[in-house]
Order: structure tokens, then sequence, then C-alpha cells
């Protein structure tokens, strides 16, 4: 079940709110007391409500905006009782000034917006000596195994228990806290809403993640990365999993490099059964990786990790899906060895560079790897056993594939190329990893200067297919997962 909270300035709004929600299903809602600028009336907002209510009036450093005497909230909460609230919020510091009458149920409440304290067990202890019917904690993350340390208290508690953590970091466990045995989660009713650090839609919640379908048999997905709010894997891969009718949801987890280790511990807790991997992890994932495919043996970089038995299995499908997308677009006459002999210039030396420049060279193509540090560029050129370029010296290079595996040109930086205009030869087959924008400064100039070009969309669609196909066995709809990139992007081919 999933409680949307809704605070307004003013009776007539919180009601006309509040009535609106319980039209469109809502099955439990919470009212926010402290929102209302005015003395509260809870019978007009109680007497006639549409749907179950929980009665809440929060001071500020609960996250609140109770600017009136504590005198003057205990006695509002006591009316909101009185009056026949089905709920009362009370935070543990105060709930026993509050005692129980009528059928109203307890919600002892704790909220830390700064950490997540390491007694949390014994907060949670305390809280259950204080008369509660639900116990409710929501603490910040400040490390991705908070996370867990909340879900653990939703699945042992003596008392029904809502446990989650706040911001960024915990926004899994808003969303795991069904699996684990919470009641309910709590949402906002849109995005101009939001009363904590993190807090997701109901929309959000029911259509991105399909709370209401979640179970304990759930089986676990996600993406590990820092950062990591800005990827579409989650819309990508919950889609998919939808449309295949699967009990398995997709997530993603904020994880700093200097907590891969830990989180990687705790994966079979959370009963993950596979991860994407992005930066900055696709390197020192490996050590926790029991089997790798060849692919991600050569690079020395995974970016798919398969979780199986008591072990793991690690993949990259970034090399495959940048060769496909450049086989796709090259004449059929290399259809048998279409980059033996072909000379490529890769413009950078991160980890697309590493990738996309080990497949090619793998495939007995002449790479020349060039970026703006020499010195980088050499190193990873003696790795992969190819040449390397000094930055000024592509203007002059002599190619039959160009790729830009820098981020130069991603959004928002929309007027960048790392290669001018005039450089441009319409024999070049032109390649940018970049997909936001799709249409990048560079793929723009190449297509002026007649170039035959192939986008980061295409290389990021068979890479996010082939990741689902691994994870579940069931086959990815490539035409799907286009669509939700284009969309996303604001670039619908349509």
């Amino acid at each position: 079940m999933i409680c949307i909270s809704i605070g307004r300035g003013r009776h007539r709004m919180l009601m006309a709110e509040h009535t609106h929600l319980a039209d469109e299903g809502a099955q439990l809602v919470e009212l926010r007391l402290d929102y209302i600028r005015r003395s509260v009336n809870c019978k007009r907002l109680l007497q006639e409500r549409p749907c179950p209510t929980i009665a809440t009036c929060r001071r500020p450093h609960e996250g609140g905006k109770w600017m009136r005497s504590e005198d003057d909230r205990l006695v509002l909460l006591r009316t909101a009782i009185a009056d026949g609230a089905d709920y009362i919020d009370l935070e543990s510091d105060i709930a026993g000034k509050i005692p129980r009458y009528g059928e109203t149920k307890r919600i002892i409440s704790y909220h830390n917006f700064h950490e997540t304290p390491e007694d949390l067990e014994a907060i949670h202890d305390m809280m259950c000596r204080l008369d509660p019917d639900i116990i409710k904690i929501a603490t910040m993350a400040n490390n991705p195994l908070d996370n867990l340390r909340a879900l653990r208290l939703c699945r042992s508690a003596r008392f029904p228990t809502v446990a989650f953590c706040m911001g960024a970091m915990g926004l899994p466990s808003r969303i795991l806290c069904g699996k684990f045995g919470a009641p309910f989660t709590y949402a906002t009713f849109n995005t101009e809403r939001i009363m904590a650090p993190g807090q997701l839609t109901q929309d959000e919640l029911i259509e991105d993640y399909r709370y209401e379908e979640i179970d304990k048999d759930t089986k676990i997905l996600g993406i590990i990365a820092d950062p990591v709010a800005h990827s579409l894997s989650p819309q990508i891969h919950n889609a998919l999993i939808r449309k295949a009718e699967l009990n398995m949801l997709y997530l993603p987890f904020r994880v700093p490099a200097e907590y891969l280790d830990e989180f990687m511990e705790h994966c079979g807790e959370l009963d993950v059964a596979g991860l994407s991997v992005s930066i900055p992890h696709k390197q020192a994932i490996l050590k926790h990786i029991n089997a790798l495919d060849d692919l991600s043996a050569g690079i020395k970089a995974a970016n798919t990790v398969v979780f199986r038995g008591n072990g793991t299995l690690g993949f990259n499908t970034d090399c495959n899906a940048a060769l496909e997308s450049l086989k796709e677009a090259l004449p059929t006459r290399y259809e048998d060895r279409p980059f033996a002999g072909q000379r490529v210039l890769i413009l950078g030396s991160g980890g697309a560079a590493r990738t996309i420049g080990y497949g090619l060279h793998r495939e007995g193509a002449k790479v020349l790897i060039c970026t703006r540090d020499y010195r980088k560029g050499d190193t990873l050129a003696t790795e992969l056993q190819c040449k390397s370029l000094d930055w000024a010296g592509r203007a002059n290079a002599e190619c039959d594939v160009l790729i830009n595996a820098t981020s130069v040109g991603m959004h928002p930086n929309l007027d960048e190329s790392p290669f001018e205009a005039k450089w441009f030869d319409k024999s070049m087959l032109v390649f940018d990893v970049v997909y936001n924008p799709e249409q990048t400064l560079f793929i723009k100039q190449a297509r002026a200067a007649g170039c035959p070009t192939v986008t980061g969309v295409d290389m990021f669609v068979r890479q996010a297919a082939r990741q689902f196909e691994m994870f579940t066995g069931a086959n990815a709809d490539k035409d799907l997962i286009r669509d939700i990139v284009k969309k996303s992007i604001s670039a619908a081919r349509y």
C-alpha cells in the first residue's frame, strides 16, 4: 500500500486534493496539518474524509512547517484523535504525552535528516515500548548499506514497521520496504509537492517501479554508479520487465567508490540477481566476479554482473554493442571480416576508448588512440598493442573510421565538438558514443560533410538489450528501448 502525503496552506485546498486522490484510488492519505497557515479545524478535515487518513504535524527539525508553540501542537494532535483520525503520527519524544484514545491507531515515528544512527536497532526497541500500532523510521542515507539496515527493521520487527532512508542514496529502501514487510511506503502527489529528500511521486512508485506488484519473492536488478540519478537504465529495464511479465524490479543504487566492496558483500541479502555497472566501478568490480567472459578479461572492465547460484559472472556488453553498430553501417563487402585492416582513429583514452579499441584491435583493425593527455593515450595504446597520436595530430590523421569516445558534446555542452568541421572526409565512417543528445555537433558536422554516421543511441540500445537478456533469459524489445531513450532525451524520431 502507498500512503500519499499532502500539505496545503488552506483547508479547502487540502480537502480537494484528498478527494481527488481518493477518486484516483488512493487507499491511505497523510494530512500534513503543519502546512495549514491558519488555525487548524480537524473536524472539518476528517468528518467526511473520502479515504483513511493519517494526521501528522511536524516541527521544522523533522522536515515540517509548524511554527507555533509546542503546547499548541500537542493540543492539535489530541484534537485530531478526538475527531476520529484513522491514524495519528506521534514522534517518539512526545508519544508518552499523548495517550491512546478511541479507535485511532498510533504511528510512532523517528526522523533524522543527517544520518542513519549506529544505534538504529536500539532506537527501534525504545519505540516499541511507546504503545505503537505501527513504527515509522526515516533517516538520511550516507552509505548505501544504510538502506539495508533500515530494511532489516521492516523484516524482523515485533510491530509493523515502515523503515526507509532519505536522500538520493536512500531511494531503493523507499521502494523495497514493502518487499521486506513494511505495511506501506510514503509518496507525494507530484514533483511540486515533495516533502522529504528523495521522496518519489505516486506515479513513479506505481508506473516506474511497480510498487504494488512487489512481493517477498521479487528478484532485484539494478545499476551501481556514482552518480546514478541521470541513468535511463531503470526506466528501460522496468519497461522490459513489465512487458515480459517477470517478478523482477530494476533499481538505481548510488554506490560511491569507497562503498563498493561492502555493497557487493550484501547483495544476497537484497535478493540481487543482476547488476549493470557504470562509472566509477567497471574496473573495480572485477575482484567481485568469479568468472569473466573473454571480452571483460581482455578489456579489464565489466559492465554486467549476473548472480548465479553462489557465484557471479561478469560480462562486457558495451564492446559488442559498439562493434555491431559499426558493422551495420559498413558496406556489405566487409561482411566476413569487417574491421580487418581498417584504419580507426579513436578520440579519448577513458573507459569507452579502452572498450571499443580492444574490440576493434581484436578484429584486426589498425587502431590509433588520440587524446589531449598524450601520456594517458600512450599508456592505453601500449596496453591495447596499438599506436597513439598527440591531440594536434588528429587534424591530419588518415582514417577509415573516426570515433569520439570522449564526453565532448554531451548535454549540456551542446556546442562543443572534439573534431573541426573542415577535417571530416566523406570517406570516413563516423561514430559518437555520446547519446544525449543523439545529434551531437560532432555527428551534425560529419553528416554535413557527407560521412555515414553511427550515434550513441545505437550502441546504448544494443548494450541494454543484451544486458536484459543476460539478466532474465527473456528477449528484449529493442524498439521499446529505442523509443524510451529517444523520448527521454527529447529526440523522438517522429
